[in-house]
């Protein structure tokens, strides 16, 4: 596709619909390939600073004068309506996620979506599951940094997730994918320089010391 690993994998993950939203689009290069690609017959791309959604703007104008394009200036789901196919996030904490899915005024739980969380993963899923959601896809993978991805939509059918699975992704878990196992075995190394320090009181030491036996049990070494 084009747009580089982080962004041609978020594509990947997009299925055909009738109308898309990029939330957060930043640049506008997802709306940009469901479009070019006919993988959509209307797409709206929103984000709350005026300079990225510029950016979209630029990029998408042959799309917005044709009609089939239409930005939003605003945060979260403000502009974006519930019937909507398919919604993209991505580049926001899972925190920011979980706010603009539960927000009291324009929240909803979207019929399809791919969400790509820069922290509090957890916290997303557990939002997801406990909210009418389910979860199809839900991985890491790497371009440079570490991304977590999750795919799913409105509904139930999701098997209950085991607390482990809640913490590190239920694909991660069942097949150890490489940018996986490369993360969790940084997160160890970055333990065993920390867990050096001399100033940790004791009670911190074995905090650590208790997080590694669990990423060394997700490892199974």
């Amino acid at each position: 596709m084009g747009y580089g690993k982080r962004i041609d994998t978020l594509c990947s993950l997009l299925q055909k619909v009738k109308v898309f939203a990029d939330v957060g689009c930043d640049h506008g290069y997802c709306t940009e390939y469901m479009l070019k690609n006919g993988l959509c017959e209307k797409a709206i791309f929103s984000d709350v600073s005026k300079g990225s959604l510029a950016k979209a703007q630029a990029l998408l104008a042959p799309y917005v004068e044709s009609g089939v394009a239409q930005s939003v200036l605003g945060d979260g789901f403000f502009g974006v309506p519930d019937s909507v196919n398919e919604v993209l996030i991505a580049g926001m904490g899972g925190s920011e996620i979980v706010e603009i899915l539960s927000h009291k005024t324009y929240g909803f739980m979207p019929e399809r979506f791919v969400f790509q969380p820069m922290r509090d993963s957890e916290k997303l899923r557990r939002y997801i599951l406990e909210n009418g959601g389910f979860i199809e896809q839900d991985f890491t993978f790497r371009d440079g940094k570490f991304y977590d991805v999750i795919c799913g939509g409105r509904g139930s059918s999701t098997a209950p997730y085991s607390e482990m699975e809640y913490e590190f992704g239920r694909d991660n878990l069942a097949k150890m994918p490489n940018a996986f196992v490369e993360r969790t075995q940084r997160l160890i190394r970055d333990i065993d320089r920390y867990s050096s320090q001399p100033q940790l009181s004791d009670e911190s030491r074995e905090e650590l010391a208790k997080r590694k036996r669990k990423l060394q049990e997700v490892l199974k070494i």
